[in-house]
């Protein structure tokens, strides 16, 4: 059986490994995934970029997101960029635009800066976002065109929360610092009854018109260091909320992300890096001990 030859790139901390779809067995893949991914026995990451060559009518690869746990992502906007970023390095591409399908949709990529093949920038366009519950989606008491301001019980505790689809679904509590334990609350509202598809949280702090900082508890991942559609979730329901404009800077621990809600068309544009790591190959004595753990 032979070795599956992978790349590991990261958006601002935010770890991908990426591989195409000729190089995999799709039965083993969410096995595959958990093992690559592990932080100690694995490459580690918080996820698989999977790629897929399409004949170009419609986009010019799939990419398919899977998260560390093994689930399957509607998207990601650090993931995708590291797919981009793969492509580019390999020469698999060069255009000018490179458009990714995606479970949530047409992504285009637009290359910005490319620095010796290490370094790359792109800005790409996700989408509009969903505010519906239906669509978030959210179990509210009544269907809700927007769903801003929601008490969430967790525990004995109250929690309100803004949620939004941007790709995948966000849900973001306004906070004033982040002294509260965000990593212990995260992962209840992720995993809440009322989210029947589980939800990304975001912690919000806002520091004026143009800036904002979060904190991130991952669906399927945990805590990152930075998350495309998080920051993008984060910036729109602040601008929505009217606390910033709609081109913001999202501060996370691991970077900057540059995002704009443009007006008109309302589709997102989302501005960053992702940084090439290493090249390696997964042993096929690997792959058969993940596959029968």
């Amino acid at each position: 059986m032979a070795n599956i030859p992978f790349s590991k790139f990261h958006g601002f901390g935010n770890d991908y490994i990426v591989i195409e779809r000729s190089s995999t067995v799709s039965e083993d893949m969410s096995q595959f995934v958990r093992a690559i991914c592990h932080r100690h026995t694995g490459a580690g990451a918080d996820g698989v970029a999977l790629l897929t060559e399409l004949d170009g009518d419609i986009a010019d690869f799939d990419c398919e997101i899977i998260n560390p746990d093994g689930s399957v992502a509607n998207f990601s906007g650090n993931g995708t960029r590291c797919a981009a970023a793969f492509l580019y390095k390999g020469g698999r591409w060069s255009g000018e635009e490179l458009r990714l399908r995606t479970r949530s949709g047409i992504k285009a990529f637009r290359l910005l800066k490319n620095e010796n093949d290490i370094h790359f920038e792109f800005a790409s366009e996700i989408g509009k976002p969903k505010f519906a519950s239906e669509d978030v989606p959210i179990i509210t008491a009544r269907k809700a065109d927007a769903v801003v301001n929601e008490p969430i019980l967790v525990d004995d505790s109250t929690y309100t929360i803004s949620a939004v689809n941007v790709g995948n679904p966000v849900a973001c509590i306004f906070v004033p610092d982040f002294e509260l334990d965000w990593r212990s609350i995260g992962p209840k509202i992720e995993n809440h009854e009322r989210f029947p598809s589980r939800v990304n949280v975001v912690f919000v702090r806002i520091f004026d018109r143009e800036n904002i900082e979060i904190r991130i508890w991952e669906r399927g991942a945990g805590e990152t260091a930075a998350s495309g559609t998080c920051s993008v979730g984060a910036a729109v329901l602040s601008a929505l909320h009217l606390r910033t404009d709609r081109k913001v800077k999202v501060h996370s621990p691991g970077g900057t992300t540059n995002v704009e809600w443009r007006v008109g068309d309302d589709e997102i544009i989302i501005t960053g890096n992702a940084e090439f790591v290493y090249s390696g190959e997964w042993p096929s004595a690997a792959r058969r001990s993940a596959r029968n753990s």
